[in-house]
């Protein structure tokens, strides 16, 4: 039997990209790792929409976010999170965990943030340093309209952070012209590739603040990945079989076009919606995001049950996570 994953992360690897995955290991050291290593990060630069780096860390989407925290701010720094989801309330415990002063937006699981309320926020707490969010909030389905959150966080100093982990590759996002400071997105979805690898995009005031960032980090210092991009390296051994990988899915998505990426699963949204409705079921995002579908069931319909049944016919698909474990499932596009 074919199994089919529909699921929002992993999502379903090219035979393209598998492929070239199978081919020997080349040595990370080498000169012809050093020439796909620079066709893999101007290839990075096109996927982000950015003319600034794109960072590329051995690690998982939640190891780029914590990346984000330690090098952009210091210890006792505020900062406004965005809570509308487990990814958002992710956001806000990696600060706490070093010690950053956390104040909350809780956004009803579903809903987008009101780009007024992080205006209200900032205006009224001039000393906060940083924004985090999310683009795609993937346990609730919802999508943040982060044009228009750039343009409130803009009128201040803070920093603009966003979680665009599921985001990147599905829907358009364009950091440079919309005043994102950190954008970080993991492989495992948009990009068409297994877990293990993230990225990370700075811009030019993100890498001010990095200068006078005073968190402990070590494997997770940018500085150095920022130094060893400059030599076509990776200051520690990188995950090579994914890097290469990494090198056919972004030639994939230069030949569709990032337009026509961004098109397609517009379009596959918009169909799986049309089907759930057309079965009598609801759709619990109120301002659903392109990346998935999350699939309000019945009160008689366990979710978990649900998922178990659809494996059993080949279509694996995500239950709810928290308060919507055994309510809802999750079908990415």
């Amino acid at each position: 039997m074919k199994r089919r994953l529909f699921t929002p992360g992993p999502t379903t690897v090219p035979d393209r990209v598998l492929l070239k995955m199978a081919e020997p290991i080349i040595h990370h050291r080498s000169e012809e790792f050093g020439r796909l290593f620079a066709t893999v990060n101007e290839g990075l630069k096109v996927l982000f929409q950015t003319e600034n780096e794109v960072l590329t860390l051995t690690t998982s989407g939640t190891g780029a976010m914590e990346a984000a925290v330690v090098n952009l701010l210091s210890k006792g720094d505020r900062a406004l999170v965005v809570r509308g989801g487990k990814f958002g309330e992710r956001w806000g415990e990696l600060c706490e965990t070093y010690g950053v002063e956390v104040t909350a937006i809780d956004v009803p699981w579903g809903e987008a943030v009101a780009p007024e309320a992080i205006s209200e926020h900032l205006k009224s707490d001039p000393a906060i340093k940083a924004v985090f969010t999310t683009q795609s909030e993937t346990s609730t389905g919802a999508l943040n309209d982060i044009e228009a959150i750039g343009r409130v966080v803009r009128e201040t100093d803070a920093l603009l952070i966003v979680d665009a982990i599921t985001g990147i590759g599905a829907h358009r996002m364009l950091p440079d012209a919309w005043g994102v400071d950190a954008v970080v997105t993991g492989s495992q979805k948009g990009l068409m590739l297994p877990p293990g690898l993230a990225f990370i995009a700075l811009s030019q005031r993100a890498w001010e603040a990095v200068e006078c960032s005073d968190l402990p980090k070590y494997y997770l210092d940018l500085m150095k990945a920022r130094k060893s991009l400059a030599k076509d390296q990776n200051p520690y051994t990188p995950a090579v079989s994914l890097l290469v990988g990494l090198k056919a899915a972004l030639e994939m998505i230069r030949e569709e076009g990032i337009e026509n990426v961004w098109a397609r699963h517009a379009r596959n949204a918009e169909a799986t919606r049309a089907a759930v409705r057309a079965m009598g079921l609801g759709i619990f995002a109120k301002s659903p995001s392109n990346v998935l579908t999350i699939v309000q069931l019945p009160e008689q319909i366990d979710g978990k049950q649900l998922v178990k049944v659809l494996d059993g016919y080949g279509f694996t698909v995500a239950g709810g996570q928290a308060q919507l474990s055994g309510k809802v499932i999750r079908i990415s596009h």
